[in-house]
């Protein structure tokens, strides 16, 4: 708050005097916001898909309470006017209270509500606070509550930002599709609990990797579909009170129209304005996503592990110098910062989960901390995603010869055996390979007896077929298809 005297105009809330920034749109709702919250010095208009959500949701109402005759079509008018001007970016400055407060989100309804009527009076030719030309509560939060208000705009700008992580996990789906057809004929060695397993190919473990984060993008839309589900119109609980029994129909109508979602009302308003299953769903698929995203980090950062000291199958571009003090060294910094922001994604769960566990009787106050995890959890895999697909996968190269010679010194091509030899006898072949140094082919090629045609070349053991089971598969022409 500015010290000084003329740089500020004095309003009047139902606690009293309050020194509002002359310049500013808000009011004084905010103005007690802004001192009571200095918590995390991160503002709402961090996340300016919420303040446009928010601003399409007054809208909304203003043109409902238009049709019912309960604004004057000159109010409406200026209301609908700065609504828009709010969506559009313009007024993002205004909304400065931190995303962690008390108070289930009534100071940031407020604060749009103050800046939408004191944006309306100056079109309109007022000064601003001459709420009693248009009144924040009684005209702008007309027929509407912070209960109803505040969790459905969460839900649109969540549904906002996840078209564009639904984009982004497409993006890194399709990279890892065509890296797997660019490897698709490369022999190496599959493992499991990082020992010798079977014989595959690297373009089969990068076609597995695409498939599963097409896989989340399903998953995405279906959390998505949840929130589709909305409270506007049940008001403080879920009740209605204070709105025409035929607002709510036409505020969704409203609302369906302007942003374009098929958004439906709750069956009962009364459990949905408590309810916060669906954003315990929708962060729950995010951490699956991180958690996935993470699980490939890992393996790349182990099959690219060298140069000369580790796996080395894999080549991840060289971005930047690794150490101050060992020269040459290069890190898999994208793989490593992919984890990192999976950790938080994965922290943020168990926030949204304790805060939709706290919400009592009627209400759940903990909205603004579940709104902030999911927000700023959407961001962080949207920015790391991207720079995940660009800066590293679509720029992974191969190393065939290390791949083959860790295929050929492995006991791999024992399990290939079993069906000709049987287990024991293919066990006795990887005992003597590992206890003599010996490679599978080596051992039996001395084995007295043995048809020529058990001599395996490479992996020929084993065909390597695609997801489809077929030798000729085309990874290059997968639906992904599979469920997760």
């Amino acid at each position: 708050m500015i010290d000084a005297p003329n740089s500020h105009r004095m309003e009047v809330d139902s606690l009293g005097l309050v020194a509002v920034p002359s310049a500013a749109y808000f009011g004084s709702q905010t103005a007690r916001a802004i001192e009571n919250f200095p918590i995390s010095g991160v503002p709402v208009s961090r996340f300016p898909e919420l303040i446009r959500a928010l601003a399409h949701v007054k809208k909304a109402a203003c043109l409902a309470n238009k049709e019912l005759g309960l604004l004057s079509p000159e109010k409406a008018a200026a209301i609908v006017l700065c609504c828009d001007e709010v969506a559009a970016g313009q007024f993002d400055t205004e909304f400065p209270i931190d995303v962690f407060q008390g108070g289930a989100g009534t100071s940031t309804n407020m604060n749009i509500n103050e800046v939408v009527a004191n944006r309306a009076l100056e079109r309109l030719g007022f000064a601003r606070a001459r709420y009693d030309v248009i009144h924040p509560n009684d005209d702008v939060n007309r027929s509407q509550s912070t209960n109803d208000v505040y969790p459905t705009a969460i839900r649109l700008a969540i549904l906002s930002r996840s078209l564009v992580l639904r984009s982004a996990l497409e993006d890194l789906s399709q990279a890892m599709q065509e890296r797997s057809v660019a490897f698709w004929h490369i022999d190496k060695l599959g493992r499991t609990q990082l020992q010798d397993a079977v014989p595959m190919t690297l373009g089969q473990e990068f076609l597995a990797y695409a498939v599963t984060i097409k896989e989340d993008v399903r998953r995405l839309s279906e959390a998505s579909a949840l929130l589709c589900e909305i409270n506007l119109g049940g008001t403080a609980i879920g009740t209605g009170i204070n709105a025409d029994p035929s607002y709510q129909a036409l505020a969704l109508s409203h609302l369906h129209r302007i942003t374009g979602l098929e958004l439906i009302a709750a069956e009962n308003l009364v459990e949905a304005t408590w309810d916060t299953g669906a954003f315990v769903s929708f962060s729950g698929t995010l951490k699956r996503i991180a958690t996935k995203l993470s699980k490939i980090a890992n393996d790349l950062r182990l099959l690219s592990s060298g140069p000369r000291g580790g796996l080395a199958e894999i080549n991840l571009p060289a971005l930047q110098a690794g150490s101050s003090i060992m020269p040459g060294k290069v890190n898999p910094v994208i793989p490593e910062v992919i984890n990192q922001v999976a950790f938080q994604v994965i922290g943020a769960d168990l926030t949204v989960t304790l805060a939709s566990e706290a919400g009592q009787l009627q209400l759940n106050v903990m909205e603004p901390v579940i709104a902030y995890n999911i927000l700023n959890a959407q961001d962080l895999l949207i920015n790391a995603v991207t720079v995940f697909t660009q800066r590293c996968i679509s720029k992974i190269t191969a190393n065939p010869e290390q791949c083959l010679k860790h295929l050929e010194a492995s006991t791999a091509a024992a399990t290939a055996l079993v069906p000709i030899l049987g287990y024991e006898q293919a066990a006795d072949i990887a005992r003597e390979a590992i206890s003599s140094g010996r490679s599978i082919r080596s051992v039996i090629e001395g084995l007295p007896g043995l048809p020529a045609a058990f001599v395996p070349r490479s992996c020929e053991l084993l065909p390597l077929t695609g997801a489809s089971g077929r030798s000729d598969f085309d990874p290059a022409q997968c639906s992904f298809e599979t469920e997760g």
